[in-house]
């Protein structure tokens, strides 16, 4: 048990550690080439911070972990709405445009319920996984449109390094994530069956490591004074993680779920998303205090199964 254990927090560890690395010499060579900050936000930037989530969904559809997938994804969810957000308002209180947070939040929602009903027969079929990553890309075209994502690479990339400097990392960074991803998974599955934890529970803490690139694109623009940290920079992969990262991995396996898996979770996921988002445009931005009850709004993930 104590080398399962080992192994799946070690695949852990790489997986975010790759992805970090991966993340940030992808867009520095993409902005080296001429891309816009724009393009380089919503795409490297919003998509690479989910690449756990993604690898995680296609080892899991692989070998057939669709709870662990899940669980995954909604504890990302969760953490990243909740500690995500008041990590980055504890460092640097932030104002948002209330037109962003419906424009971004609604996205975020729209993507859970996708989701959610998705889910509703167990399966999410090869099919649907494909409609789901094409709705995503539909996102992208209007978030392209509305120009928001300029500010999200702005925050996170801060010089243009040429491609035999970033080459060696996103290598790196990419194998990195694909030896992280499936020892964690791997390793996950008999971590579960060994100790009688279902795998879902154990996907809702795998969330929690997963979700660190968004924690750190967000603390750091947060940490390097960006007082006008966009809404798109805090809640982007919560866009993409529902309909994208889930739909990836069922487009490789179809992902079966047990009856556990749709329990109150979810609902609080939903619920809490939808609690911060509501104070965020009431108040036009978190403060610290609200900081410290967005954080205090994880504690129950556990709880509520």
């Amino acid at each position: 048990m104590l080398t399962e254990l080992a192994l799946f927090l070690g695949g852990l560890g790489l997986l975010v550690v790759g992805a970090d690395r991966m993340i940030e010499a992808a867009g520095e060579l993409a902005l080296y080439y001429g891309l816009s900050a724009f393009f380089v936000g919503v795409t490297v930037v919003s998509i690479g911070t989910s690449v756990p989530e993604m690898t995680t969904s296609l080892y899991g559809a692989y070998y057939g972990a669709g709870d662990m997938v899940v669980g995954n994804i909604v504890g990302s969810e969760t953490a990243q709405i909740t500690l995500g957000v008041g990590i980055v308002a504890l460092i640097a209180p932030f104002e948002a445009r209330r037109r962003n947070v419906l424009v971004y939040g609604g996205g975020m929602l729209l993507a859970m319920i996708v989701m959610i009903l998705t889910l509703e027969d167990g399966v999410i079929g090869r099919s649907e996984g494909f409609l789901m990553m094409l709705a995503y890309v539909v996102f992208l075209h209007d978030m392209y449109s509305n120009e928001g994502g300029g500010e999200i690479a702005g925050e996170v990339l801060e010089e243009r390094q040429t491609p035999r400097e970033t080459v060696p990392w996103i290598l790196l960074g990419l194998a990195l994530v694909v030896l992280g991803g499936h020892l964690m998974v791997q390793n996950g599955i008999d971590l579960a069956a060994t100790v009688g934890v279902p795998e879902y529970i154990l996907g809702l803490l795998t969330g929690l490591g997963t979700t660190a690139p968004e924690l750190v694109v967000a603390g750091l623009a947060a940490y390097r004074g960006a007082g006008g940290i966009s809404v798109g920079a805090l809640l982007g992969s919560n866009i993409t993680d529902p309909v994208f990262s889930l739909g990836i991995g069922a487009l490789l396996a179809d992902v079966s779920v047990s009856g556990a898996v749709l329990g109150r979770s979810i609902e609080y996921m939903l619920g809490v998303s939808l609690l911060v988002l509501l104070v965020m445009y009431w108040r036009e931005g978190i403060d610290r205090p609200t900081a410290v009850g967005c954080l205090l709004l994880y504690l129950p993930t556990f709880v509520v199964l």
